[in-house]
């Protein structure tokens, strides 16, 4: 995966100023356009490294393809479904997202909007503007001692829930992935959703946009809720179903909502706009000054340290990768991909199941990252696109190769305390293992047959299996490096086994021809790792 190389970088959408000063102090070179028709951004993201959007902007599967360059899409911002995901993930382009950037500029518009629903200050501000003075109009309700419903415990979901404690209010919530315990020390009550309907006076969502959260409100969420609800959805439009809520609003089923968001933006269908209890906003859920700069620094610093191999953060679709930048893991993922290459060039196949097994504490949670260099190694000289970290999983399983991850703190002496990494053909006899020596990935075994030193596993190499008693093969083979001017840079041979040896030879560069070695060895492959 070329991460050292991003150069150019777009920012397609309007941002804070910093963002481009940041990038371009990191060395990168910035073209800032925002408003871009749709043909306009496919001619402009061609030669493009990197592309930066906060929600304006679409990228779909035709950007992405016309995008020949393209390694990152950084979204300033949480969500990302104005990114077609999968389809960055198949092409191997990171997508990354600054989840904690406007968490704080979301959370106080979802109180204020709470606020507002309780005592319809919108409503009454516009009325004192045409004139009006009607106090017995906008009767509202106390905050205290009201039922709030958090649908959503991330980042925003608890800085809402704690706020509105301030009010008084009780806060009960849902969360597939927040533990109750967890939820608890922040002051709300977990509860299945069939007991959160009945229960609320307001409902606030804080959920991403899944087909699981698609109308989450919907008629008959509607229907279980305490009558007189007020729903408030600063998050995506299309959590609460539009349709269902105004029939909701127009049954008194639900008393108000609040919209920061809409499936359509703008909404074309003004009727949720123009219904009296509404209030709404165009999507101001991260337009304040605070937000936009901490947004724009922090999606510009993620792609510099990118460029530069400082790191990776704000991962979508690859989290493991995260880790991929640390310096001692780098080693082990170059280790990784040879140990792929080399058992798929040996076991003369890229399908069927490879076993991958971490070996040694050092490794327990490298299984995340290795397997897929693992895969790239495999499919690599394949008829797949580029292979990186970030797709290779995808485009193996595709390729009718099921990759799995097993992990074992015990590693083999002598050589196994910094851990050790094994791939195995499932089925066959076919395995490697090897090792990370200071920086440089090293092959221990190969096929049973252990080597007497480690071969180091980097540039040009030769693997070649003979018999024992074959002692030509070596004079054979400095033999036809000197007719071609390339030279032995290491050797290294394995153990017998059953009469027979591996070795494994370090070039100065490739061999366009092993016609002479080929009759005095059982196999001869080639490789530049």
């Amino acid at each position: 995966m070329a991460l050292g190389k991003l150069q150019k970088v777009l920012i397609s959408d309007s941002l804070d100023p910093c963002c481009r000063e940041i990038l371009q102090a990191g060395g990168l070179r910035v073209q800032e356009k925002p408003g871009l028709s749709k043909d306009e951004l496919l001619r402009e993201i061609r030669d493009c490294d990197g592309l930066i959007v906060r929600s304006a902007t679409k990228v779909t599967a035709d950007v992405l393809e016309a995008a020949e360059r393209l390694q990152v899409v950084g979204r300033a911002g949480t969500g990302v479904d104005n990114v077609d995901v999968e389809a960055a993930t198949r092409k191997g382009v990171l997508v990354m997202n600054t989840p904690t950037g406007n968490s704080l500029s979301a959370a106080e518009l979802t109180c204020g909007m709470i606020l507002c629903l309780a005592r319809q200050i919108p409503q009454a501000a516009a009325s004192m503007k045409e004139g009006k003075w009607d106090r017995k109009k906008y009767m509202g309700m106390e905050l205290n001692g009201k039922t709030l419903g958090v649908l959503g415990l991330g980042r925003i979901g608890r800085e809402v829930a704690t706020r509105m404690q301030a009010f008084g209010m009780k806060t009960i919530g849902y969360d597939p992935i927040i533990t109750p315990e967890a939820s608890a020390a922040f002051g709300v009550e977990q509860l299945p959703l069939e007991q959160i309907w009945p229960r609320c006076d307001f409902i606030t969502v804080h959920t991403p946009l899944l087909s699981s959260t698609m109308g989450l409100l919907n008629d008959s969420t509607f229907a279980k809720c305490r009558r007189g609800v007020q729903v408030v959805n600063c998050a995506r439009g299309g959590i609460v179903d539009e349709g269902a809520l105004l029939r909701a609003l127009q049954s008194g089923q639900c008393g108000g909502a609040a919209l920061d968001v809409f499936t359509q933006e703008p909404p074309k269908d003004r009727n949720l706009v123009n219904h009296p209890n509404v209030i709404c906003c165009p999507h101001l859920g991260a337009s304040t000054r605070e937000a936009q700069s901490r947004c724009g620094k922090e999606i510009a610093m993620q792609i510099v340290d990118m460029a530069t191999g400082k790191g990776l953060a704000g991962i979508v679709n690859g989290q493991a990768l995260s880790k991929a930048f640390a310096p001692q893991t780098k080693p082990w993922i170059a280790l990784a991909r040879a140990l792929g290459t080399v058992l798929h060039t040996v076991g003369k196949q890229a399908q069927g199941s490879v076993q991958v097994c971490t070996l040694g504490t050092p490794l327990r949670e490298a299984g995340n990252y290795l397997t897929p260099a693992v895969a790239m190694g495999m499919l690599a000289g394949g008829a797949q696109k580029e292979v990186t970290l970030v797709n290779a999983l995808l485009l193996a399983q595709e390729a009718g190769l099921k990759v799995t991850t097993t992990h074992g703190d015990v590693a083999p002496e002598p050589d196994g305390s910094a851990g050790l990494l094994q791939v195995a053909l499932q089925g066959t006899s076919h395995r490697a293992m090897g090792m990370v020596q200071g920086s440089t990935p090293v092959l221990r075994e190969l096929n049973g047959a252990t080597f007497k030193q480690p071969a180091p596993l980097a540039g040009p190499i030769l693997i070649y299996r003979a018999k024992a008693s074959e002692p030509s093969v070596l004079p054979t083979l400095i033999g036809l490096l000197g007719k071609v001017g390339v030279h032995l840079q290491s050797y290294h041979s394995s153990g017998m086994v059953a009469g027979e040896q591996w070795s494994i030879v370090g070039l100065s560069a490739p061999l366009s021809n092993l016609g002479e070695l080929k009759p005095r060895v059982m196999e001869v492959f080639q490789l530049h790792l």
